[in-house]
């Protein structure tokens, strides 16, 4: 275990004693760059470190997980736990100093529900009373949102949802504004001019492929205590360049080392080393629509036939968790973590090669005889193809098989897997909200995040009723039948439960990433 595990956040870096401040600038490296900034209609992690700077809602997460005031000063909670009323700041404003009003978040919210917009997460406002319906039939707008005023938005859930204000500080539910969508629908996110926000920072530069550069927005309502005048995010793919970069000073903070040098930079003092829990989950989509993926004891005997252990130690060289099942560790329902006590569903840490030997020769390859051509495809990244070379090498060890690698740019690979055309696609996710339903909810028939295109109607009615009930214990039992439906089923291959691995310059103060993959920076502050 690393020295410095962290934990649930990553700290600031305690100030020394006496310590000189300077406002300035700071750059940070990040390993990917989104094709979609869009804060409604986004899935891509990697548009977080953007978006989470340059827009914020109603609520937001403090370093401790809280859920505190943002764009709203306070919100009230009818005794039912269906209707919420929120009140916005006064000063709540654009980055083009216009207001913020509540008739914002009713667009923003049915462009959410609007099918034309390609919204990621639209699932996330089916809660909401009429959304689902609005959904489906956009002539049928009885969707419970409303701004009674410009400073005070309502809006009634059909059942309760006990994390409702969790899911509130997502980007699904940020807003949009109407007249900048609407003048370039497919543009707005791409220019520095248009994309406008409500966050501490307000983008001046997309330099495409090289950079994406904030300021300060002058117009944030807590703009007196933002201390950074320039954020750049610069692109660097390859995390051994990004480290070499920080090590000679070039840049002040990375998103992700190389796994290699994780070791070494863990035993070293005072160098910015940051482990960082994550909420999430490393896995393949088997397709079960292709063969040979079509049988659950292919699919099966592929999961049980790698070693998550040997992955982890060797080959990332962390200490990431090896994962047996899709949900990871730290998300609390009842008091009790979800993963306790759960099911490791025939998989284990290290391969089970004579049962995966066994199933495979019942679905008709013995010793991998005749087993058709596969390919594993992935988006490109130096870590990510590495791990698939190393699941590639076991099953031609335990198996006998040969499966090809296919790597592309994200750009390319993401609407490729889309289609569900692929026979193994290489994904993962992130928490957007700390709750086991963020990575539940995806699997929903007809969710857009389920790229496996895998239906189960049990599935379905197991998160409907652990969504419905008042019985916080009862909805555990029920998400946790419905990740069993899951991994059963085999849809997805599980890697590992991982951590984020980085660096932040000792003299940058206030700094905090989220478990939920967002760097924060309204709060930096700068040490001479």
């Amino acid at each position: 275990m690393l020295k410095r595990l962290l934990p649930l956040v990553a700290a600031a870096l305690l100030a020394s004693v006496g310590p000189v401040w300077a406002a300035g600038e700071l750059t940070y490296v990040v390993n990917n760059e989104s094709a979609a900034y869009d804060p409604g209609t986004t899935a891509e992690t990697f548009a977080t470190p953007i978006i989470g700077n340059a827009f914020e809602g109603l609520v937001k997460y403090a370093s401790d997980g809280a859920v505190v005031p943002a764009l709203a000063e306070s919100w009230t909670i009818s005794d039912d736990g269906l209707t919420y009323t929120f009140k916005l700041r006064a000063d709540a404003k654009w980055s083009d100093g216009k207001p913020v009003t509540s008739g914002d978040f009713v667009y923003a919210w049915k462009r959410v529900l609007t099918p034309a917009s390609g919204a990621k997460n639209s699932q996330m406002l089916y809660g909401i009373a009429g959304a689902e319906e609005f959904y489906a039939d956009q002539s049928k707008d009885n969707v419970a949102i409303s701004a009674t005023d410009d400073h005070t938005l309502t809006f009634t859930l059909k059942q309760r949802v006990p994390y409702m204000l969790q899911l509130l500080g997502f980007s699904t539910f940020y807003p949009v504004r109407e007249d900048i969508v609407a003048a370039d629908p497919d543009g707005w996110t791409r220019k520095p001019a248009t994309y406008i926000g409500t966050g501490p920072f307000r983008v001046t530069a997309m330099n495409f492929g090289e950079s994406i550069v904030l300021e300060k927005n002058p117009e944030y309502y807590n703009a007196a205590n933002v201390s950074l005048d320039k954020l750049t995010f610069r692109l660097i793919p390859d995390p051994a360049t990004a480290l070499a970069a920080y090590e000679a000073g070039d840049v002040d903070g990375v998103e992700a080392v190389p796994a290699p040098e994780i070791p070494r930079l863990a035993s070293e003092d005072n160098n910015g080393f940051l482990v960082v829990p994550a909420l999430g989950t490393t896995y393949a989509f088997f397709n079960p629509h292709q063969k040979p993926l079509d049988d659950v004891r292919v699919r099966k005997a592929l999961s049980m036939a790698i070693d998550r252990e040997e992955i982890v130690e060797f080959v990332l060289q962390s200490a990431d968790i090896p994962a047996m099942a899709l949900v990871p560790p730290g998300m609390n329902v009842a008091g009790e973590d979800f993963r306790d006590g759960s099911d490791s569903f025939g998989l284990a840490p290290t391969a089970e090669v004579d049962a995966a030997k066994a199933l495979l020769a019942e679905a008709g390859y013995p010793d991998g005889a005749g087993f058709p051509d596969t390919v594993f495809v992935t988006y490109s990244s130096p870590p990510i193809e590495k791990l698939l070379e190393a699941i590639q090498q076991m099953w031609k060890k335990n198996l006998n098989i040969d499966v090809k690698i296919q790597a592309s740019e994200w750009q390319v690979f993401y609407p490729e897997v889309q289609k569900v055309e692929y026979q193994i696609a290489q994904m993962g996710w992130g928490a957007d909200y700390p709750h086991p339903m963020t990575f539940l909810d995806n699997f929903v028939t007809g969710s857009a995040n389920n790229l496996a295109n895998w239906s189960n109607a049990d599935y379905d009615k197991l998160i409907a009723d652990a969504k419905a009930t008042n019985d916080e214990k009862q909805s555990l039992t029920d998400m946790r039948a419905a990740e069993a439906l899951i991994m059963n089923d085999a849809v997805i291959l599980p890697q590992y439960h991982r951590n984020q691995y980085m660096m932040m310059k000792p003299h940058v103060k206030g700094f905090w990433r989220s478990p939920l993959n967002v760097p924060y920076f309204d709060a930096v502050t700068i040490e001479k």
